[in-house]
C-alpha cells in the first residue's frame, strides 16, 4: 500500500501569541524551525523516499516542508521532488476572527463544527469533505508503494483525523502539536486511510 505522512506546520507567531491564523498567515517563529528540523529528523530515521512534497499554498506550511526538505537532501537524501503547492490542503476560514484574539471565537477552535458559518467562516462538515477529496486525490495519483509527504495544518489535520478514527491502528487521543506527523497507510480499493501512527517529534 501507499503511505502518507500529513505534517502540520511548525510554531508561529501567532501561534505563540494566541491569535487566530486561518487562512492569514504569520512566520515561523524559533521553536517552529527547530520543530521543522525535528520532523526532518525523525522522517530521515524512517528511510522514507517520498515521491512527492505537497503543502498547503500557506506561508507557514510552505515554510515548514521547505525546512523538511533541505534537512533531507543535507542528509543525502537523492531524487527529492520538488514542492507542490495543494489548495486544498489550506486551513479553514475563521471569517472575521481571522488575526484577532483566539479568546474571541464563540465555539472551539479547531472542532467547532458548524458555528462559523454563520460569520462566512468554513463549516466542519465541509473542511473534512474537502481534506478527503484533496488526499484521496492526491494518493489516487501516485503509485501503490509511493510515500507521499503533505503538509498542513492544526483543524485542517485533525477533522481528517476524525474522518478515519474508527479504520485507526493506534491510539487517537494524542495531542496534535506543531510539526506533528500523522502516518496513513492509503487503501486504494476502499479509497481509505488508515492511522499506523501519530508522531510527535521529540526536539
Amino acid at each position: 500500500m501507499s503511505q502518507l505522512y500529513l505534517l502540520r506546520h511548525g510554531q508561529t507567531e501567532f501561534n505563540l501569541n494566541h491569535l487566530v491564523q486561518g487562512r492569514c498567515d504569520a512566520p515561523l517563529t524559533e521553536l517552529g524551525i527547530a520543530q521543522a528540523h525535528a520532523a526532518a529528523r525523525w522522517l530521515i530515521e524512517q528511510h522514507v523516499r517520498f515521491d512527492r512534497l505537497c503543502t498547503s499554498p500557506l506561508g507557514r506550511a510552505k515554510a515548514t516542508l521547505g525546512l523538511v526538505r533541505a534537512d533531507l537532501s543535507s542528509a543525502g537524501v537523492t531524487d527529492l521532488p520538488e514542492i507542490e503547492p495543494v489548495d486544498g490542503l489550506m486551513e479553514r476560514s475563521y471569517g472575521p476572527f481571522e488575526g484577532g484574539p483566539a479568546a474571541d471565537v464563540p465555539c472551539e477552535l479547531w472542532d467547532p463544527g458548524e458555528a462559523l458559518v454563520p460569520y462566512g467562516g468554513e463549516g466542519s462538515a465541509a473542511l473534512r469533505e474537502r481534506m478527503v477529496a484533496t488526499l484521496t486525490d492526491i494518493m489516487e495519483r501516485a503509485d501503490d508503494d509511493a510515500a507521499v509527504l503533505a503538509t498542513s495544518h492544526g483543524s485542517a489535520t485533525l477533522q481528517f483525523k476524525k474522518v478515519w478514527e474508527h479504520l485507526a491502528r493506534c491510539p487517537q487521543d494524542v495531542p496534535l502539536g506543531n510539526c506533528c506527523i500523522l502516518v496513513y497507510t492509503y487503501d486504494r480499493e476502499r479509497r481509505a486511510f488508515i492511522n499506523q501512527a501519530i508522531v510527535n517529534p521529540q526536539l
